[in-house]
């Protein structure tokens, strides 16, 4: 590191840094407290252990951090009971409300709190006036085009360029360099606007703007030249003097001053670059008690990093300040530690007051004392040292822009690299889907050859039963015919017999041979004794009987014959409806089950 000799008032010797190095982190060592402005019973916060990303030299973006809108039921309930006595009487703060306040305020009600905390509940004319501010003309356009892409980077409403966020909050800063043409647009004013447009429409964040701007005296510190902005630094150094004397004469001893560090804590109200969680309770303090409250914060940032800064030299502690600093607050449990330590600093506005005193004493005597050549070059020298503070301001937002460009650049490879995958794989799903359509018509094709081929079976299976009807017709038919026959057969033959049977009984020889039943009696073979006649006509009758009897039995063999034909085509039959059912089943089923596989299939590969 390089360094110039520079005249100051504090001290003989004073350096002007000409280059910055980095180094090697030292090991830092757990804060602890000192009682020396504490109130009884309160401790001082340990630092976090150092973590990874602690180690590198990357600052932490603006807009980091998660703020969870979960609160115990019991506090939102208490939140509600003192908003309703509030809004009875707006003009009244109710007295439990800054304990509340140094609590933190809800999220989910900071936006209304915040509104009535700045006096904004009845702003109907400023919000017409917004309405007209916006459509002017803003001299600072260009100043407030370039930061708005650098506000609150890491923060998902305002890290899309033309976003809405983006949108609103270029609408604010232009309105508000136009409502006050004395200010105009301040460097950093962006990120408090940003964190009011987190909590409310942009017409009242511009309210809530203006009202802090002029009610709390922030815009004091950007006029003559800076002059309050350096009171405000010289009464933090009385204080560090007074309270944390060890860690002022080490600063001392490295040559760094307050507005080397401070700047941006008091000029953006500790906005641009810590944590959300810590940058609400901020804000929720500052609307409640004054812009005095950032130097309780200064101060618990100050003793909490108190034993490592001592052990820095000036880049070190300058590194310390942009890098460790911010991001040990990241934990919401961390740095809710460090604003109950803030809260519980009692530093009084007659302290202030004193040391704002001195400063002006110190400065009218410097000017009384000084020749216009001297104060010249301290003028110049002041002037160097805020254009080298605003240098490494600008150094450290064009890292931040760079980082912030490299990681799109990156989420942008591999969204374009997710996109070749997902048109790849698009072009793999059409294909498929053209695979699957074409299979499917091929499916389609060949269920209705089979269905074609099963209404054919069919149609041939019905004529067959037709054919094989008609001949079960005919053959029963015939059958009916030869029972027909049969019985008229058997009728004849009765007739024949009983015709016989009348022509035996009639007869006086033959009668005797046979009884009543027809059957031939037995004869003596002593007595019978007929003649030859008797014999050629009995053989006559049995000769006529055999044939009848043969004829009766042809008669049924052919019947038996025809029911066994008869059965015999029935079974026939059967076995022909059998197949055909048979056919029809396995086609269809096999036919059905191809169709719901294959449709299955295809709708699984779709999906």
């Amino acid at each position: 590191m390089e360094r110039k000799e520079r005249k100051s008032p504090a001290s003989d010797t004073l350096y002007e840094v000409v280059s910055l190095e980095s180094e090697t982190e030292r090991e830092r060592r757990k804060t602890t407290a000192s009682p020396d402005i504490m109130p009884t019973g309160t401790t001082v916060p340990s630092p976090p252990e150092d973590d990874e990303e602690e180690d590198n030299d990357e600052p932490l973006l603006s807009g980091s951090g998660d703020v969870s809108k979960e609160c115990a039921e019991k506090i939102l309930e208490t939140w509600g009971d003192l908003l309703t006595k509030w809004h009875l009487n707006l003009s009244v703060r109710p007295r439990q409300l800054p304990a509340l306040v140094r609590s933190g305020i809800p999220e989910a009600l900071r936006g209304e709190v915040w509104q009535l905390l700045a006096g904004c509940h009845n702003n109907d004319h400023q919000v017409e006036e917004y309405r007209t501010l916006i459509t002017k003309e803003s001299p600072q356009d260009s100043a407030i085009t370039r930061d708005i892409n650098r506000t609150f980077p890491a923060h998902d409403y305002f890290k899309d360029t033309g976003g809405d966020g983006q949108d609103s909050l270029y609408k604010i800063c232009k309105a508000y360099s136009v409502y006050d043409e004395e200010i105009g647009y301040c460097q950093g004013q962006s990120f408090l606007a940003a964190v009011l447009l987190l909590h409310m429409p942009e017409e009242q964040a511009f309210s809530v703007l203006v009202k802090i701007m002029f009610d709390y005296g922030l815009r004091d510190l950007f006029k003559q030249n800076f002059e309050d902005l350096h009171c405000k630094f010289f009464q933090l150094e009385r204080l560090m003097q007074e309270y944390l004397p060890d860690l002022y004469n080490h600063f001392l001893n490295v040559g760094l001053e307050a507005h080397m560090y401070a700047s941006q804590w008091f000029l953006t109200l500790f906005t641009a670059k810590f944590p959300l969680y810590m940058v609400f309770h901020i804000i929720d303090l500052l609307l409640c008690e004054g812009i005095s409250v950032i130097f309780n914060v200064a101060l618990a940032l100050l003793k909490t990093s108190k034993d490592d800064l001592i052990q820095t030299d000036f880049e070190g502690a300058l590194k310390f300040f942009r890098v460790p600093v911010p991001k040990r607050y990241r934990s919401e449990e961390n740095a809710k530690k460090l604003m109950e330590l803030a809260c519980g600093m009692k530093i009084s506005q007659k302290k202030l007051k004193k040391f704002e005193k001195e400063y002006h004493t110190l400065r009218e005597q410097q000017e009384q004392q000084e020749a216009p050549i001297e104060r010249y070059e301290r003028e110049n020298r002041r002037l160097q040292e805020a254009n080298m503070r605003l240098e490494q301001e600008n150094d450290d937002l064009a890292h931040e822009l760079v980082s912030s460009k490299i990681a799109l650049r990156k989420d942008l490879d591999n969204a374009e690299e997710k996109a070749d995958a997902l048109n790849k794989e698009l072009l793999l799903t059409k294909q498929k889907l053209v695979d699957s359509e074409d299979e499917k018509r091929r499916l389609e094709e060949e269920s209705a050859q089979l269905k074609e081929m099963c209404r054919r079976e069919l149609d041939k299976s019905e004529s067959e039963i037709k054919k094989n009807g008609s001949i079960i017709g005919e053959y029963k038919q015939i059958c009916t015919q030869l029972s027909e026959r049969l019985e008229k057969q058997q009728t004849a033959n009765r007739g024949e017999l009983e015709k016989i049977r009348f022509k035996v009984e009639g007869c006086e020889k033959c009668s005797s041979l046979f009884n009543k039943e027809g059957r031939v009696r037995t004869v003596n073979t002593a007595s019978a004794g007929g003649s030859g006649e008797q014999d050629e006509e009995k053989e006559g009758l049995k000769i006529q009987l055999r044939e009848m009897e043969l004829e009766l039995a042809q008669t049924k063999l052919q019947l038996v014959e025809a029911e066994c034909k008869l059965q015999d085509l029935e079974h026939h039959l059967g076995l022909a409806l059998n197949e055909v059912q048979a056919a029809k089943k396995t086609w269809f089923n096999r036919t059905l089950s191809s169709i719901k596989t294959v449709t299955g299939n295809q709708g699984k590969e779709t999906t």
